[in-house]
């Protein structure tokens, strides 16, 4: 359920915020179970079951944790493909300092012409090097801070 009108984002009624918590909780839980999810629908025509992939699943449990929390959804599809400017907004960075972290080897590329393309699937694994890596250094500092007992 994209909660958008033709002005931008729509925030849900308390009714549908309710629902979409139920509704997220129901799902989670599906999920965590590795269980595929069929959708019943029955109109007075005609009932169906309708399988949804694993992958949109765990985006509509997102959408609906949002709408739970009484906040506006407006999804945003995102090439395989981004320009330097889109990937320098997924990471918040400055497109120079994204153009030196290419040249450094630290995102794969490929050239087009003259442009840069950076691969949705690399630059998502270097999110999570860089996570991973920022929490093992916050591992480090807590293990520090209590071997000094602060």
């Amino acid at each position: 359920m994209l909660l958008e009108s033709q002005f931008g984002p729509v925030l849900p009624s308390e009714a549908e915020a309710l629902l979409a918590k139920k509704t997220s909780l129901i799902l989670a839980q599906r999920l965590a179970s590795q269980l595929p999810i069929d959708v019943h629908s029955s109109n007075l025509a005609r009932e169906e079951t309708i399988r949804i992939p694993d992958a949109a699943a765990r985006l509509l449990v997102q959408i609906l944790e949002e709408m739970s929390r009484g906040n506006a959804v407006k999804m945003i599809p995102v090439q395989p493909e981004l320009t330097t400017q889109q990937a320098a907004d997924m990471l918040n960075v400055s497109r120079p300092t994204l153009i030196s972290m290419l040249n450094q080897g630290k995102v794969a590329f490929r050239k087009v012409g003259a442009h840069r393309r950076v691969r949705l699937d690399s630059l998502l694994n270097y999110q999570r090097r860089l996570h991973a890596e920022r929490r093992a250094a916050l591992e480090e500092l807590s293990a520090y801070d209590r071997e000094l007992g602060l």
